[in-house]
């Protein structure tokens, strides 16, 4: 039961994630709440559905809480998974598990969800956890049963979440709930239908598993019919010959076994139509231990399942340096940029694509390197490397760089003749002086920083925080730029993206000679990034 109620919550938030994702009151693209939850709950939902229904409930707690580690992406995935965490600490070496393990569950993932947020905020998925938490914690002793348990910590959720507005101004004016603590009750809600005896909740559409289709090949039997189909017949007083059902059965199937006892008839066979087999079989008594099952779809399965033992086959790398890095970038000329600052590995990723602690951990391990120093390069990537840290088996630093322009200065300033806690003072506090320009649209209609903001309107944004909006990307650019500077600008770097002709880069390079040409030392760069048209750094 908790296997089904923990794969239902996947499924639904899978389902709902769109939904979710449109409870997001930030204007600039991003890793959306929505998304990064199905993502993470994805992950434990392709391990959680090979498990066996004979597994206790501390196996599939355990095996959800890994997963749901590994897979976590962007604040609110890890959020999630340290939640389900403590799920599998209240249920150690549990078979079942009854009110009070699920009060304790939720206390143990709220005290580790509040304990990894360096400044919780209230008003988010944290208080909905929290209330909820305590809810529990005061009726469990009282409640009738675990699922009378759990629909009272859903509807404290759900009270909860109808408060975030007032406890969060910028939620009250947009006029909408926090997503992540509605993404969590959909999770909730599709696991109490489960506890109260109903059907887990379905996909809408099934997942595809990356790199399966190779797997394939491993499994690649060849198979003529869907259906493995048996019985056994009890033989009425007047059966017929068996002989007659084997020929029957041959004509429907193939793999066909018909072994004659005295008193039953063990049948199996392989075919497009079990029913065909059972009525025949009908004929010749009554039937008992029926079983039909899905080839095919044990087959997929079984691609599917080697397909994730192969993404594990990993050998990690071995030390052969004291120290090295891996950064977090998306677009040809930034990934070549850290590598020319000596990066060893890239994770793919960034702005709208948070990539999972896995994948950060899978660069870490391929690093060969006794310490490695991880660049997130945005706010909401941040806690997905640090939950790295605790899988790897070396030393990781995680320096908290929000932007591409801090992770590039973070690596100017490794001294590789310095020690672990001098580069990673200087490292981080280099960083502090960095002020990074951002000139993206807006992905939705918003009131953000106090201003209006319509869908599609240029903006431009000053270490995170609205600075100006425009029609023009490269009037916006120029503007934000003017805005940086100051007498002390020694360097102006503008990396620009994916969206941006060479033509407009060259245009916007000439306005900023124009004006900053004398004063200070301008490199215009390529990156190649989605999302942001500009990246800029003012020194």
């Amino acid at each position: 039961m908790l296997k089904d109620a923990f794969m239902s919550g996947a499924a639904a938030i899978s389902n709902s994630k769109r939904a979710v994702d449109e409870l997001n009151v930030y204007p600039v693209p991003d890793g959306d709440t929505g998304t990064n939850m199905s993502m993470t709950m994805s992950n434990a939902l392709r391990e959680l559905q090979f498990m066996e229904d004979s597994c206790t409930a501390s196996q599939v707690a355990d095996t959800a809480a890994a997963a749901l580690l590994r897979g976590a992406r962007g604040n609110s995935g890890v959020i999630l998974s340290l939640l389900f965490r403590g799920f599998s600490k209240a249920f150690k070496g549990k078979s079942e598990i009854g009110c009070e393990e699920l009060a304790n569950a939720l206390e143990l993932g709220v005290k580790g969800a509040y304990k990894a947020v360096m400044n919780p905020t209230e008003g988010t998925i944290l208080t909905v956890a929290r209330l909820a938490s305590e809810k529990a914690s005061n009726i469990y002793k009282t409640a009738e049963n675990e699922s009378a348990l759990w629909s009272e910590i859903c509807d404290e959720a759900d009270k909860t979440l109808e408060r975030t507005p007032e406890m969060l101004p910028v939620l009250k004016k947009a006029g909408v709930v926090d997503a992540g603590g509605k993404g969590l009750i959909v999770i909730w809600r599709a696991m109490l239908d489960v506890f109260q005896g109903g059907n887990a909740v379905s996909e809408d559409a099934p997942k595809s598993i990356p790199s399966a289709k190779t797997a394939v090949g491993d499994f690649d039997e060849e198979i003529n019919f869907t259906y493995c189909t048996e019985f056994i017949v009890n033989k009425k007083a007047d059966c017929p010959d068996v002989s007659r059902l084997r020929a029957f059965l041959k004509t429907i199937g193939d793999c066909v076994v018909a072994v004659d006892d005295d008193d039953i008839i063990k049948v199996h066979v392989h075919t497009d139509h079990p029913g065909k087999a059972i009525e025949e079989g009908i004929l010749f008594g009554s039937l008992t231990n029926l079983k039909i099952d899905n080839m095919r779809h044990q087959h997929e399965n079984k691609a599917k399942e080697a397909a994730i033992m192969k993404e594990r086959e990993f050998t990690p790398a071995a030390p052969e340096k004291p120290f090295g890095f891996v950064a977090v970038a998306s677009g040809n000329g930034i990934e070549e940029l850290f590598r020319n600052l000596g990066a060893d590995s890239i994770v793919t990723g960034g702005q709208t694509m948070n990539p999972s602690t896995d994948d950060i951990l899978q660069a870490i391990l391929a690093t060969p390197a006794e310490t490695v120093f991880v660049l997130p390069n945005n706010k909401n990537i941040i806690m997905a490397a640090e939950q790295a840290v605790k899988l790897a088996d070396r030393r990781v630093c995680v320096i908290q760089t929000k932007t591409i322009p801090q992770g590039m200065t973070a690596m100017l300033n490794f001294d590789p003749d310095a020690d672990f806690e001098a580069n990673r003072f200087n490292m981080s506090k280099a960083i502090e002086g960095v002020s990074t320009g951002l000139v993206t649209f807006a992905a939705r209609d918003s009131d953000f920083d106090g201003k209006d903001i319509k869908k599609g309107e240029i903006l431009a944004l000053e270490n995170g925080k609205l600075a100006l909006t425009d029609k023009d990307v490269t009037k916006a650019a120029y503007k934000l730029i003017k805005k940086m500077a100051n007498g002390d600008t020694g360097f102006i770097t503008v990396i620009y993206g994916a969206d941006v002709s060479d033509d407009n880069a060259e245009a916007l390079n000439d306005l900023i000679k124009n004006k900053f040409g004398d004063k200070a030392e301008i490199m215009m760069i390529s990156g190649g990034q989605p999302v942001y048209y500009y990246i800029i750094s003012v020194e």
